[in-house]
């Protein structure tokens, strides 16, 4: 459910952008996601189609890039993509990492006329 929020919050950002930048409609949002937030991107579609009716960014096409999620061990320093009930370093087997990808959620573009 947290995803109308950020649906909302979204849409608001980008109208003010799309205000800023004298705009008379938004055709494109281009929106990074990391698999950590738990965002769902088709339930972000479904609140941006009833949310931006009335606005300039009403049946703009929303473009999604899933960062998956990827952690540096602190061990051996590699890089790695986590899976989801296996937090061991791939590499050496240790378990103290950091996360460095996939916890983003932010608007990388929109596209207006």
């Amino acid at each position: 459910m947290h995803e109308l929020a950020i649906t909302q919050n979204m849409l608001d950002l980008v109208l003010e952008q799309a205000k800023k930048a004298e705009a008379r409609k938004v055709g494109r949002i281009n929106l990074v996601i990391g698999e950590m937030t738990g965002v769902v991107d088709g339930c972000v579609q479904f609140y941006f189609g009833f949310l931006s009716e009335g606005t300039i960014a009403e049946k703009a096409a929303l473009s999604f890039t899933v960062v998956p999620t990827t952690a540096r061990c602190r061990g051996c320093d590699k890089l790695f993509k986590l899976k989801e009930f296996d937090w061991t370093c791939p590499y050496c087997q240790g378990n103290n990492m950091e996360i460095v990808a996939g916890q983003e959620l932010f608007v990388e573009s929109i596209e207006v006329e």
